[in-house]
Parts: C-alpha cells; sequence; structure tokens
C-alpha cells in the first residue's frame, strides 16, 4: 500500500433490517455514526430504485457503496426469476444511482448459461455501464449428514477464473478457509468485503465481529496492509437486538469503532514509519 493511503471505507449492509423500510436503516446508520451503506435490494421499492435511494441516502449524508443483487431465497421473485435479468436490473439500478459496485452470488452448478453470461458477456457490460459487479464467494452445505455444493466456482480453484470478487469472511469460514490466505492468494481481484464474525458450527452465523472465533483482528490488519481500494460491509445478523433499541444503537456504534480502530492501526504504524 502507498504510504499515506486511507483505510479502506466502512458501509453496513441493510440486510440486517431486512423486513424495515431503507429510510428506517438509513435513518439508524446516520445516527450511529456511519458514513456509508450497501443496499440489499429486497421487497421494498426504495431498495430498488435509483431515484428514491440517492434522495433517502442525500436526506441522511449517506453514500451508498454498494447494492446486493437479489439472489436470495427471500428474494427470489424479486425482479424476476431469470438470474441474468436480474444482474442486469442491479446494473441499470447502480449506473442511474450511482453507485459503484454491484454485489452477486455465483452461479448453481446447473445454471450453465448463467455461468457463461458471467464469463463471456458481463465484462463488457461492466465496461459499457461504468459498474463493477463481484461474484461472492459462498460455501458447502451439510444435507443430512453429507457435504453438498450447490453453487459453482466455490473451490479455490474455480475462484481463480474470476476476475472480480467479493470476500465473504463467514462464507470463508463455512468453507474452512484461512482468511488471511484466501485474501492473499486473490490479491488484486477482490473488490469489496463482507465482515462477520462465525461461531465455528459448521454454518453461516453472520455474527457481530468479536461474538465468534475468527481471528478478525489478523485479517483487517493484513488487508488494511495491502492494496486493497474496496469498502469494507458489516454483513451481520442483528436478530437478537431488533426488539431492544438501546442494545441495538450500543452494538452499531461498538461495531463501527472497533473496525475503525482496527484499521487505523496499519495506518498509524505506516505514517510513524
Amino acid at each position: 500500500m502507498m504510504h499515506g493511503m486511507p483505510s479502506p471505507r466502512i458501509l453496513f449492509s441493510s440486510a440486517a433490517f431486512f423486513a424495515r423500510p431503507l429510510a428506517q436503516t438509513f435513518h439508524l446508520l446516520a445516527e450511529t455514526g456511519y458514513e456509508g451503506a450497501e443496499v440489499m435490494v429486497t421487497k421494498d421499492p426504495a431498495s430498488q430504485d435509483p431515484a428514491l435511494m440517492r434522495a433517502l441516502a442525500s436526506e441522511h449524508g449517506l453514500t451508498i457503496g454498494a447494492i446486493h443483487a437479489p439472489c436470495l431465497l427471500l428474494t427470489r421473485r424479486v425482479w424476476g426469476t431469470d438470474p441474468i435479468g436480474k444482474v442486469e436490473r442491479a446494473i441499470e439500478v447502480a449506473s442511474d444511482a450511482e453507485i459503484p459496485l454491484v454485489v452477486v452470488h455465483p452461479p448453481y452448478r446447473w445454471q450453465r448459461s448463467f455461468s457463461r453470461w458471467l464469463e463471456e458477456s458481463l465484462p463488457d457490460r461492466m465496461r459499457s455501464a461504468g459498474v463493477t459487479v463481484a461474484v461472492e464467494n459462498m460455501f458447502p452445505v451439510r444435507v443430512g449428514g453429507r457435504e453438498m455444493t450447490f453453487h459453482a466456482d466455490q473451490d479455490l480453484e474455480e475462484l481463480e477464473g474470476l476476475p472480480d470478487l467479493v470476500l465473504d469472511t463467514s462464507h470463508a469460514a463455512v468453507a474452512e478457509h484461512d482468511l488471511v490466505e484466501v485474501r492473499r492468494r486473490f490479491d488484486g481481484r477482490i473488490r469489496h468485503v463482507h465482515l462477520s464474525d462465525n461461531a465455528g458450527k459448521g454454518w453461516d452465523s453472520h455474527l457481530p465481529p468479536g461474538e465468534g472465533v475468527l481471528p478478525l483482528g489478523a485479517f483487517l490488519d493484513d488487508l488494511s496492509s495491502s492494496d486493497y481500494t474496496g469498502a469494507i460491509t458489516l454483513e451481520v445478523d442483528l436478530r437478537r437486538q431488533l426488539t431492544d433499541p438501546a442494545a441495538l444503537q450500543a452494538i452499531m456504534v461498538s461495531m463501527r469503532e472497533t473496525v475503525e480502530r482496527r484499521l487505523a492501526e496499519p495506518v498509524r504504524r505506516r505514517e510513524a514509519g
């Protein structure tokens, strides 16, 4: 990393407030000191409309650093069921709202036409739109005691073929990958990071940092000492705090301050040297 380069920007994912209106989420983010958001596209019209998103962000003094295309089971019918159509729509919305990055899930193994489109058509589409579409690492699923991989491109060797990646720390934990090793292996191709902890019990728990077993401090040290220029999104499960406004505010502030402090340490060391 060049001397004096700032630490990565911190965003917060609206996925933690899936059932709440985006306006309410943005209000909470501004109230707890966040400057940026990643918007999960849901059934909420504000999460699908570039003009509404920009207006809400401006009203609350936020920037939108990324949108997450509707790839989840709960959003399977948002913007239709065709995965290519979903990504195309996400690119259009991001371009219109001046959002630089779209997060997508990799194709399922049976979605061969989607996989070909990602490889053959997406690069030109990204260039024409001025938007980066980055594919998120996923993980095997255990069904009846057997480990099954539904998504393509989830072995590290398969990820080698993708030029733009999102590194999700909880997903990497479920796949039993070392965070620092994965980051270094794909250095230069990681465009975005989803940061959360993991319980270490084989499922995708998305815990707030510090509540699981992952060495997130060492990972953040390594990331901020590298040439990484993307953002870091806190993508966490806050269901335990959602019914307690005081606890919710406290953990939102605590997560932001903890990550900010950790990211600043390598910067301070470089400037002192």
